[in-house]
């Protein structure tokens, strides 16, 4: 059994060293001879899965990706094959979750905005929007849903549309690209959607920079509007609208999805497809792997006079991921589309807030801290 694994998968030989013979191989260098006798391949989006790397091979059972990404997987030669794939969604789920948290808490510090007073929309309730609704809801924001494609299968959570999404204070993106009926959602916030915005409203986009038109954004921009936006997803990624980074709140480059824990759990899921597939038990963890933690909370939160502020829930989330330090190295550095595909590329991967154990007590207000996602201690 050869387990033919890409190296960039975290942890790859770690995982998959005790399933079969597993060789590490580099994008860079894999040809489809050396695909050749691979049982199961695994990668990353750096490699392309087509007829051209897998026409020498005849026995191969099973590809997936570490990435919640598909498209460098040749879905319909796989299935003409009769090549069973699968990927890792979702594994980046709360890495993005964790980015929208930190980006409203920096513009609710700045806005003076105090959260229970505010409502969020988040639109596409998948993996992403799943993850961050409770979190929104332990730092007291009213949370409403829209995903019509859910609503019509039978999800039973409760949907809004989105005239009511508009209404809301702050409005997040996280749906897939969609270009075709009966649900696209190319363009989704298009010239007439975003002049409903108001000013006083946020608008968030992690999900695929396509979903908001830039350039009718960047003419709003330009005629005079002031309206608050965060963007870690661009059109055109990597030769984005630079003429948009001065008006945007934040901008980052498509890293929302980037901490050390969503790597590796895109790692430890394609391990337990594959232990699924051999009739194993997944015995590892990648809590079985991960370094220990760098940043040191002790002190701060020693400073609590009882249960924490909106403040100083903002400050414990900086210490753990703060998207201002982020936006500032992206509006210096990103000149050109090479500049954001380094950036990109040497993107210093972060923590999520499970990493960090917490001993809060019992009140309603110390639990929101394990309802953002930190750890019990």
């Amino acid at each position: 059994m050869k387990i033919l694994v890409e190296d960039s998968l975290p942890y790859g030989r770690e995982f998959f060293s005790s399933l079969g013979r597993c060789e590490l191989f580099s994008h860079k260098t894999i040809t489809p001879e050396l695909a050749a006798d691979a049982d199961i391949l695994l990668v990353r989006s750096t490699t392309k899965v087509n007829q051209a790397l897998l026409a020498r091979n005849t026995k191969i059972q099973y590809v997936a990706t570490a990435t919640a990404g598909i498209d460098h997987l040749d879905q319909g030669y796989l299935d003409e094959r009769g090549i069973a794939w699968n990927s890792a969604a979702g594994c980046n789920a709360l890495a993005v979750a964790e980015y929208v948290v930190s980006a409203i808490y920096r513009v609710a510090q700045s806005h003076n905005w105090h959260l229970q007073d505010k409502s969020v929309g988040i639109v596409g309730a998948g993996h992403v929007g799943s993850a961050l609704a409770p979190k929104l809801e332990a730092m007291g924001l009213t949370v409403f849903l829209c995903d019509p494609p859910l609503a019509d299968a039978g999800d039973p959570r409760h949907f809004v549309d989105m005239e009511a999404i508009m209404a809301c204070d702050i409005i997040s993106l996280h749906v897939p690209l969609v270009t075709s009926a009966p649900y696209p959602t190319e363009h989704l916030f298009d010239a007439k959607r975003l002049a409903q915005l108001s000013e006083q409203q946020l608008l968030i986009n992690a999900c695929r920079g396509e979903v908001i038109d830039n350039q009718a954004l960047l003419n709003q921009f330009e005629q005079g509007w002031k309206g608050k936006v965060v963007l870690d997803v661009w059109e055109n990624e990597p030769g984005i609208e630079l003429a948009l980074l001065p008006y945007v709140i934040f901008g980052t480059a498509h890293i929302a999805g980037h901490t050390i824990e969503g790597k590796a759990r895109g790692t430890e899921m394609l391990y337990q497809q594959v232990c699924q597939r051999l009739g194993k038990n997944a015995e590892l963890s990648m809590y079985d792997f991960l370094p220990p933690v760098e940043v040191d909370v002790s002190e701060l939160i020693a400073s609590w006079a009882g249960v924490p502020t909106q403040a100083q829930m903002a400050e414990l989330v900086f210490a753990i991921y703060d998207i201002a330090a982020d936006s500032e190295h992206f509006m210096r550095e990103n000149t050109d589309a090479d500049a954001f595909r380094y950036i990109r590329k040497h993107y210093n991967i972060r923590r999520e807030f499970s990493s960090i154990f917490l001993n809060a007590g019992n009140s309603p207000q110390l639990q929101a801290l394990y309802g953002l996602g930190f750890a019990r201690g």
